[in-house]
């Protein structure tokens, strides 16, 4: 199995389900169940604690003793058995509930194949950008066809679209898979990575944990509330997910060449070219609060996350052996992308309902600090 192609080919099938979820979830339980967004928002602020309680504890854990094709087969059947339990749920209890469960199995999945990326590209002969921008070429595919199913058969198909992507990543995990990831760790490689004391041991992973965490938490108000204040703005259901894929074009052009055009760039400067574009892309959508400015700034996407997601991905790789991936993985998922975006998402959803413009705005309120931290610490730390 060529692992370049294996590597596509699951980022691909992931992102379709993840070209579900992100836009849409928080609109589904507002538009196809009823909740209002203050209590979208806060199931939606619970469930990312779920994921990063379980991308921090459980991930790492059964990473230790199964293989990663047996961590993210599990991954998905979970994941399929949770989207079946939202069907008899309408109240905002059962909701509540089945979310938890859902968001402790399903968004553990992007950590797993991330730790295959971050294993096959110690390898040598994987180019993490080339085949992460077929992950984003599977979200763009995925937000367009989601965008025509809703506006012919309403939202409610966002849950059953979910359902279908979520077998069809099943189906991949019994194809050829590169046999690395088919290896079951040893007891010498549970000894290695038992705690993730190790990790704190590089003196430069806390200070490069911490600014992809205020980086990666400042999209709280996008991924959540983008969907909405498009609807807002008046822009019709299909051309929302255009919209929305503007960012994620520009995220593929990225990743297609970063390996090529960022080969000599630190890791510090790649987070510093983030934060800054972060910043600016808040402060258009504050200012100007129309779709066509909110179109230009969907271009900044490739700067705010997918420089900052480069950065980190090429930092662990070349600086924590194969056994303490995972535990990094886990963590940057945990906190990174779950718990930061949580707390994120609950503030913004509190700044939404003063005006949906606050929501954006209140982002800086990470992307500037990060700037700072960046410029006081890059020579310090040498990361």
């Amino acid at each position: 199995m060529n692992n370049q192609r294996w590597l596509s080919q699951n980022f691909f099938v992931f992102f379709i389900t993840w070209g579900i979820f992100l836009p849409y979830w928080t609109g589904w339980l507002v538009q196809a169940e009823g909740l209002s967004v203050t209590e979208a928002s806060l199931i939606m602020g619970f469930g990312l604690l779920a994921r990063g309680a379980s991308t921090l504890f459980a991930f790492p854990l059964a990473s230790k003793y199964w293989s990663s094709q047996t961590v993210i087969l599990v991954l998905t059947v979970s994941s399929l058995l949770a989207t079946i339990l939202y069907i008899p749920s309408s109240s905002f209890g059962t909701l509540f509930v089945v979310t938890i469960i859902f968001s402790a199995a399903y968004p553990a999945i992007l950590p797993a194949v991330d730790s295959t990326a971050g294993a096959l590209v110690q390898q040598g002969d994987v180019h993490y950008g080339k085949s992460r921008s077929y992950g984003s070429m599977g979200f763009v595919i995925s937000v367009l066809i989601i965008s025509m199913v809703t506006g012919y058969f309403g939202e409610q198909a966002i849950l059953w679209s979910m359902m279908v992507g979520l077998c069809l990543m099943l189906l991949m995990r019994f194809l050829p898979t590169p046999a690395v990831l088919l290896v079951k760790p040893t007891a010498k490689d549970r000894k290695e990575s038992l705690t993730m004391r190790n990790l704190w041991q590089v003196k430069s992973f806390p200070i490069v944990l911490l600014i992809v965490i205020l980086l990666q938490g400042a999209h709280a108000s996008y991924y959540n509330y983008g969907y909405i204040y498009l609807q807002d703005l008046g822009v019709k259901k299909y051309y929302i997910g255009m919209i929305i894929n503007i960012g994620v074009i520009f995220e593929i052009l990225y990743f297609a060449k970063a390996d090529h055009l960022f080969k000599k760039w630190k890791p510090s400067s790649l987070l510093l070219l983030s934060a800054s574009g972060s910043t600016l892309r808040w402060l258009l959508v504050f200012l100007f609060p129309n779709e066509w400015v909110f179109m230009f700034s969907q271009s900044l996407h490739a700067l705010s996350f997918g420089v900052a997601h480069y950065a980190f991905i090429r930092y662990i790789s070349k600086n924590l052996s194969k056994q303490q991936i995972p535990n990094a993985q886990g963590v940057y998922s945990a906190v990174a992308l779950s718990l930061s975006t949580a707390v994120l998402t609950l503030a913004g959803g509190f700044l939404y309902e003063v005006s949906s413009r606050l929501a954006f705005l209140g982002m800086i309120v990470c992307t500037v600090p990060a700037m700072v931290l960046i410029m006081v610490t890059r020579k310090q730390y040498e990361y």
